[in-house]
């Protein structure tokens, strides 16, 4: 059973050809060994500036060569031009890496992650655009894509799974081909029902493999939320934020007792001012990562729903420019109420 399994290693899937990845005259450049034939400079470049050291996307990848450079593609490719610390924190479903940057230094540390949910694979691209702003205080790991298998399912379809049976069985799940509106990971788990968070308390939960909201087979079920919470443990952060769409609203609340109440309604005021997004409660939501690291480590956490409710999912690229420009000051937000919380922390543990 997926309950009695062990994380397994963490293993470097990140291939030799991106590894050679490098900067010229703030472009970045790819080997691209996917390509079968010559093309121009304009097409061989990934569109990127360099920023204070960070690669950053800032035009959607030509149509032409979509295909061969699916979100999957671009989170590594950056991961391998990244120049700061960075680490593979897991693996999928399916056995695609779970990549980590980090970005400044210290404390306070925060802990932002995208693409949750598959259809949601736009907010691995804002995550690149979040790293590229500098954090004012401490240091902040970000995890773009959690849901890699999910994501290319979205985009690609039912090809983009590697094993036969699995195929077969998200088509039953499914209902026929067209997974635009698939949430779940490849197994039918939905991740963020999946932490242990009054687990399986959620009004929409389902108790099956399912498109969504499937609750797993036990907490933490699911190795791309086995790998984050463990990931989470080992780095004991000062703060979390979780990025979704849509909705243009902050949930912060998950029975939090009075003092820390305060606290985190501050942090999340703070988060949600930066936006100009209102903050939200959702009493009949439980499992998500937010809640989890509210519930058991005790600190202030924050799901951002990025983009207009009148959007459709999946939220495409051509809308990251207006994702980015709402949301560019969330994590620097986070990381400024987090200092001031900290300072307030230790100040009064002094005699």
């Amino acid at each position: 059973m997926a309950c009695q399994r062990q994380a397994g290693g963490v293993a470097d899937l990140v291939s030799p050809p991106f590894r050679r990845m490098r900067f010229l005259r703030g472009s970045f450049v790819s080997p691209a060994p996917f390509l079968n034939s010559p093309l121009p400079p304009s097409m061989r470049e990934v569109s990127a500036k360099q920023t204070e050291g960070v690669l950053l996307f800032t035009r959607p990848v030509p149509s032409r060569i979509q295909c061969r450079m699916d979100i999957y593609c671009r989170i590594r490719a950056a991961y391998g031009a990244y120049p700061g610390e960075k680490r593979v924190i897991g693996r999928s479903v399916e056995g695609r890496a779970l990549f980590a940057f980090r970005a400044g230094e210290g404390r306070p540390l925060g802990i932002a992650v995208y693409a949750v949910h598959a259809r949601e694979w736009v907010t691995a691209l804002l995550a690149l655009r979040h790293i590229c702003r500098s954090v004012p205080a401490g240091s902040v790991w970000f995890i773009p894509l959690l849901d890699p298998d999910g994501a290319l399912l979205v985009q690609r379809g039912i090809g983009s799974i590697r094993s036969p049976r699995r195929r077969e069985t998200l088509l039953l799940l499914n209902g026929g081909d067209d997974f635009s509106l698939w949430k779940a990971n490849a197994e039918g788990t939905d991740l963020n029902v999946n932490f242990p968070a009054r687990w399986g308390e959620g009004a929409k939960n389902v108790f099956s493999p399912a498109p969504a909201n499937y609750v797993g087979e036990c907490p933490l079920s699911a190795p791309e939320s086995r790998a984050l919470a463990a990931f989470t443990l080992k780095e004991k952060p000062d703060y979390a934020l979780a990025f979704h769409t849509k909705g243009e609203e902050v949930y912060w609340h998950f029975h939090q007792p009075p003092l820390r109440l305060v606290r985190d309604y501050r942090f999340a005021h703070a988060v949600a001012a930066s936006a100009g997004y209102p903050l939200k409660e959702a009493p009949s939501s439980t499992g998500g990562y937010k809640d989890w690291c509210i519930g058991a480590l005790h600190i202030p956490a924050v799901t951002v729903e990025a983009g207009s409710d009148a959007l459709s999912h999946p939220v495409g690229e051509e809308m990251l420019p207006v994702l980015a420009e709402r949301t560019e000051g969330t994590v620097r937000a986070a990381a400024l109420a987090a200092k001031e919380i900290r300072w307030k922390k230790n100040s009064c543990a002094k005699p």
